[in-house]
């Protein structure tokens, strides 16, 4: 597609009668539309509008997001996932205090020199809170772009990037780079969805090269599959009268710096004796273990992990040596504690109080 401004013409005019009410478009602050940003990622707007809302209500500014603790960040994240995105958010906004007297960047370039801002959402807070002209491209608008004008060219390569982002900064309204952003990415959202898009109700239905052509359910074209990797976690709930124990996962995995039950990890779905020989559990000559519930396995569905899980309730007669980084934790307490999905669920599926 050559440069056609009836095309933002046309974008920007079902932009203004079908956008949907989201709070971070009533606002100019870099601060709120980096933290709306971030949150989306990888998370539906139903989910993450709570979320936002939240953050906004804890910690009004950037400085008061700065001043917080990670283990509070951490909590009020809990349930969102990929919670790296917590933890690169907390590095730079003190950063953003410690270096830039509390102020965002005003420029692209600098924006993206920041802890956890890409491409995208260097973009995306460069045009919505300053209106400078850089496109911001993601799922919705490679999906958008490739179907109205049947590039074929894969999304997940060096190549394929370079092209859509050239062809949407080749597209974009420069007066109203902002406007013209959320645009294409809530045209991509509610209408040129991935399944069963409303192409009757489309403004480029008529130009459409997918759709001519029919090929508008494989496109975009990605060329390489993520390769899934399964694991078995075993944890051992600890029952010591009114209390239990935790441990803080600091290793570069999944989870990092959130709580958990002490954990076997597992090669399969090994039987349960087996389980205990392989934990970390050090006991005493002559205690006796109780097993007081064995949960079912559960899955829990990451984007490159699939993580079978199940809870093994112990009740232990006599001390026992845990691993240094396990502690001591009152029940009722418990929830203080940022924790990963899985375990939540099971918290909330007991009564620990």
């Amino acid at each position: 597609m050559t440069k056609d401004t009836s095309f933002s013409q046309k974008l920007l005019h079902w932009y203004e009668f079908n956008k949907r009410d989201l709070p971070w478009r009533e606002t100019a602050d870099p601060y709120a539309i980096w933290l709306s940003e971030i949150i989306l990622q990888q998370t539906r707007i139903d989910q993450g509008m709570a979320y936002y809302i939240r953050f906004l209500d804890a910690y009004p500014s950037v400085n008061d997001f700065a001043k917080a603790s990670e283990d509070e960040i951490l909590k009020l994240w809990q349930g969102l996932g990929y919670y790296s995105r917590a933890r690169n958010m907390h590095h730079t906004a003190r950063e953003i205090v410690s270096q830039h007297q509390g102020h965002f960047p005003a420029d692209y370039q600098s924006l993206l020199r920041l802890k956890g801002i890409g491409e995208y959402t260097a973009a995306a807070i460069a045009s919505i809170a300053y209106n400078l002209p850089h496109a911001a491209v993601d799922g919705n608008v490679f999906r958008v772009l490739s179907r109205i004008n049947g590039i074929e060219t894969p999304i997940d390569t060096g190549q394929g990037k370079k092209q859509f982002t050239a062809l949407a900064n080749e597209l974009l309204d420069p007066q109203q780079a902002g406007n013209f952003n959320q645009a294409l990415m809530e045209f991509g959202a509610t209408l040129c969805t991935p399944k069963k898009p409303g192409c009757a109700n489309c403004p480029f239905n008529t130009s459409c090269v997918a759709l001519r052509n029919k090929t508008t359910e494989s496109l975009p074209v990605k060329k390489g599959k993520v390769k899934i990797r399964t694991r078995f976690f075993n944890y051992l709930i600890i029952n010591d009268g009114s209390h239990t124990y935790l441990s803080k996962r600091t290793s570069n995995d999944i989870w990092k710096n959130l709580y958990e039950f002490p954990l076997t990890e597992t090669s399969d779905k090994k039987e349960l004796h087996q389980t205990l020989v392989e934990s970390q559990l050090i006991l005493p000559q002559n205690a006796k273990i109780e097993i007081e519930e064995e949960t079912p396995w559960q899955k829990q569905v990451l984007s490159h992990q699939h993580i079978f899980y199940r809870f093994i309730y112990l009740k232990i007669g006599g001390k026992i040596k845990l691993p240094s980084s396990a502690i001591k934790v009152n029940k009722k307490d418990i929830f203080n504690f940022a924790v990963p999905k899985p375990i939540e669920k099971e918290l909330n599926r007991n009564n620990w109080l």
